[in-house]
């Protein structure tokens, strides 16, 4: 008979005492089963003690927490949290200079308690804390080890950042400006800026006037890739809460240096790296916005202006020495040539936005930089037959607007995104330069297919593929990029496009209907089977939590017989298989109910304080098991997510649904179905099978063997 489900079986440690082995009753107070374990040993006093896990992060055991322990779980009796933190208090402000470096590097590791940390911060702990540093006395270890425990403290939410002092603001922006700092320190002092800039306006400010971005930028030319993560981070940070007029990226000197010490450098880009590369891609991206959502105002003469010089650029080759009404009014012709769909006034062809006037910035920077190309694409146009020709201004316009979609510009980064193009930070105008490279591409694309005004819109999405699918491959610099869009021509697209037509089939005659019918259930299995498989073989999962605290791991596999789920916890990310000895946990799976995606899932609602972003959403699932219990899980990739949600389905008899199983089942039928109708290639196939023939006149007939 299997034991109650308030009862949990649990060892308790003491320091110099056998450990009691209880069943814990989640019924009864915690402060009973306390008093309970200190009679066990003789301990007095058992308000001033409190249960802490053995293993992990050590965490202290609440009301509130109780229901997370496991049969099996070893927990350890310690001093309670309040009893803790004054020790600790009155040990930090001791005159023993080895006794305070063993109280702050305790306290350290305690304050990622939430259950302790409200203990210390009650008793004015941060105060202290923040006083230590201003002193400017501590140095080393002690400095890194009150910075780690003031960090982790705040970050817990509990008190807010605005109280924060001045002096300390200085103080701490001194370890970030002064060279040869200790590593630990910088990386401490850097995340707590970024922290004090991302929590309150009022500190964006006073650090702002602290720290700049150029000083910053020496800390992307070290080896240390931990030092240039955090400091790119606090660029993102001042980045993102600067006011508008005053959001603008440091220049060439740090896309240079990100290029050359972050993503060319020796060591392979580590995930928060690469997610803080992503986060200022899409901030200096942003800058374009404010252009990107403004209209051209027809009656305003200086962009009139610019319109102007695109023109006499194009055709005069020099300044116009009369400039009077009278001449602008013969510029129709010319406005014509130069592809705008209002000849007459072209500044309306900038009033839609988007693109609105970022498409103006763009055509007068390839006016400038790239006068060549600029005069070849305007002047060979204009010689063409009219139904060929390529207008340059609709054409430039569209293609802004296409950008701007494909890049995102004007959306927030998301969360655990890292999808970020080397190719932006090799060049100061990056951006500009795209456009360029994209607008001959676009030319070139349209002479290709021959196309005329009413293949506009088939032209435009043809270019739109050339682009995704080049940028698809990560291109390392805009030459790079040149290279991968000169064998994305007009051919290759077509023959890709074929090649993904035929791949998934699209044979539609009845006969071909029935068979892929017949097929189905079978290639479903097998996709079934693939799926339990890689449950068997299990995935590690990352632990939602503070992104600067080390991640935490946990990894879940099925059992070979498909009837239990194992999980655990880990230290770090595995390689390969982990076995079930080290997984703690287990599940039957005769215990789930269901399985849960999005929103849907437990720790999803929980997080909708922090307004959890899609991405993160998209990844999520709970499993819901009997008695009311769920194990939660945030896949690493969209892929593990589709291989396990497909994997709980098909262990509960249900439809697997992800997209994964729909592109795996069109492909391997589609694969079948070539292997068995490969004898019939070239032969058409009846829509209808053949009649059969008529009865013979007489059965009267046989067949001579001799």
């Amino acid at each position: 008979m299997p034991p109650p489900a308030d009862i949990v079986k649990v060892a308790i440690e003491w320091p110099g005492a056998n450990a009691q082995l209880i069943e814990m009753d989640q019924k009864r107070p915690l402060s009973s089963i306390i008093r309970e374990v200190c009679d066990g040993w003789s301990l007095s006093g058992s308000e001033q003690f409190a249960l802490r896990y053995a293993d992990g992060p050590q965490l202290y055991i609440t009301e509130q927490s109780r229901g997370d322990i496991k049969n099996g779980t070893i927990l350890r009796l310690a001093i309670s949290p309040g009893r803790a933190a004054r020790q600790l208090l009155e040990r930090i402000q001791s005159h023993g200079i080895d006794a305070r470096l063993e109280a702050l590097k305790e306290l350290a590791k305690l304050s990622a308690d939430p259950t302790f940390a409200t203990e210390f911060i009650n008793m004015e702990g941060i105060g202290t804390l923040a006083r230590l540093v201003e002193s400017g006395t501590h140095f080393g270890e002690m400095l890194a080890f009150t910075l780690t425990a003031f960090l982790e403290l705040m970050d817990h939410g509990i008190v807010s950042w605005d109280l924060i002092s001045l002096s300390f603001i200085k103080q701490i922006a001194g370890y970030v400006n002064q060279p040869m700092v200790d590593v630990s320190i910088l990386q401490r002092s850097l995340a707590i800026l970024e922290s004090m800039v991302l929590n309150s306006h009022s500190l964006y400010h006073r650090v702002a006037q602290e720290i700049t971005v150029g000083q910053l930028i020496g800390h992307l030319q070290v080896s240390n890739q931990e030092i240039q993560t955090y400091a790119i981070a606090l660029i993102n940070a001042l980045f993102l809460k600067a006011p508008e007029d005053r959001r603008q990226v440091s220049g060439l000197t740090a896309q240079t240096l990100l290029f050359q010490h972050v993503i060319r450098g020796n060591r392979p880009i580590k995930a928060e790296m690469a997610h803080q590369l992503y986060v200022l891609q899409v901030l200096t991206f942003n800058l374009l916005e404010e252009r990107m959502m403004t209209k051209m105002d027809p009656n305003d003469q200086a962009q009139r202006d610019i319109i102007f010089e695109l023109r006499r650029i194009a055709f005069d080759g020099e300044n116009d020495p009369t400039g009077t009404e009278k001449r602008k009014a013969m510029y129709t012709k010319d406005y014509k040539m130069l592809g705008f769909t209002n000849h007459v006034n072209p500044a309306m062809d900038f009033t839609q936005t988007p693109p609105g006037m970022l498409a103006l910035d763009n055509m007068l920077y390839l006016a400038k930089v790239h006068q060549d190309t600029y005069i070849r694409i305007v002047l060979e146009n204009s010689s063409r037959e009219d139904k060929h020709e390529c207008p340059f201004g609709r054409c430039a316009i569209e293609l802004t607007r296409m950008l701007c979609e494909i890049l995102q510009v004007g959306e927030l980064p998301n969360e655990g995104c890292n999808d970020y193009h080397p190719m932006f930070f090799t060049h100061d105008r990056a951006w500009e330069e795209f456009f360029c490279v994209c607008i001959q591409l676009l030319n070139k694309t349209w002479k290709e297919m021959r196309a005329t005004a009413e293949d506009f819109n088939k032209v435009m999405q043809v270019v739109r593929e050339q682009i995704t699918r080049a940028l698809a491959m990560k291109p390392s610099s805009i030459d790079q990029l040149k290279n991968k869009l000169r064998g994305l021509n007009y051919s290759e697209i077509l023959r890709l496009r074929q090649s993904e037509r035929m791949s998934q089939d699209d044979f539609q005659s009845p006969p071909i209907i029935e068979l892929r019918e017949r097929i189905q259930p079978e290639i479903l299995e097998l996709i079934k089977q693939q799926r339990l498989n890689r449950l068997c073989e299990g995935s590690c999962f990352r632990k939602l939590g503070n992104r600067r605290r080390q991640e935490k791991f946990w990894f879940c596999r099925l059992s070979l017989n498909h009837k239990v789920l194992h999980y655990g916890d880990l230290d770090e990310s595995p390689q390969g298989e982990v076995p079930f000895e080290l997984l703690s946990d287990k599940i039957p799976v005769s215990d789930i109910k269901s399985v849960v995606t999005g929103k849907d899932c437990p720790h999803m609602k929980e997080k909708s304080a922090l307004k959890q972003n899609k991405e993160v959403l998209e990844l999520a699932f709970s499993v819901l098991y009997d008695p009311d219990e769920t194990l939660n899980f945030v896949a690493p990739n969209k892929y593990e997510y589709c291989i396990w949600t497909d994997g709980l389905c098909a262990l509960l008899g249900r439809e697997m649904g992800s997209d994964l199983t729909r592109s795996d089942l069109d492909t391997l039928i589609s694969m079948e179905m070539k292997l068995r109708l490969l004898d019939l290639e070239n032969i058409t196939i009846p829509e209808a099978p053949p009649p059969v023939p008529k009865e013979p006149s007489s059965y009267n007939f046989t067949y001579n063997y001799s």
